[in-house]
């Protein structure tokens, strides 16, 4: 009987190790908004760490996180940390990429809750009178991150932020025009 179930046990672990090695090795999510505004208008609130604040949706999640900035004020190599509650973890942000009123690429080092690293975009682009801003992330999948995204749906995890952020950022953006 012990012997049975001793190999249900291992037949289960096989199965679902099998699993979580055959999802895929890279993830993407990706949130989009149009700004009645130039790119120009928008750009200082992607290219500039310190502005990001103020439309950051993991930021309003522990009013008591704290973060600190290093390097220039804005563009490449201008950087933030953050350490905060269980909901927004602890790690840095660096802009790798910076190319005016068009992109703004970033690597994420998340240290808490678990330790990743991945790239953040904001690409603008023009549309008329107006800008289509999408934020992206994106990066590789290690086998703990696989196992976890089976049972968290990802792309909610961090999209539905992504939409709050970008819902922030158009209502500073438009409502600095008036």
């Amino acid at each position: 009987m012990i012997k049975k179930i001793l190999i249900s046990l291992v037949v289960l672990l096989a199965g679902f190790v099998v699993v979580v090695a055959l999802q895929p090795s890279t993830f993407r999510v990706e949130r989009s908004v149009t700004i009645s505004a130039a790119p120009a208008a928008i750009f200082p609130q992607v290219n500039d760490l310190h502005q990001a604040q103020a439309w950051n949706p993991w930021l309003k999640l522990d009013p008591a996180v704290k973060t600190a900035f290093e390097g220039p004020p804005a563009g490449v190599g201008a950087s933030s940390t953050w350490a905060g509650n269980s909901q927004v973890g602890e790690g840095r942000q660096t802009i790798t990429e910076s190319r005016p009123n068009e992109l703004v690429r970033t690597r994420l080092d998340f240290k808490k809750p678990m330790e990743s690293t991945c790239t953040a975009e904001f690409s603008l682009k023009p549309d008329g009178q107006k800008t289509v801003v999408t934020w992206s992330m994106f990066g590789e999948s290690n086998f703990v991150s696989k196992a976890f995204c089976l049972f968290m749906n990802q792309d909610k995890m961090i999209g539905v932020p992504f939409e709050e952020g970008l819902a922030s950022m158009k209502a500073l953006v438009e409502g600095g025009k008036k």
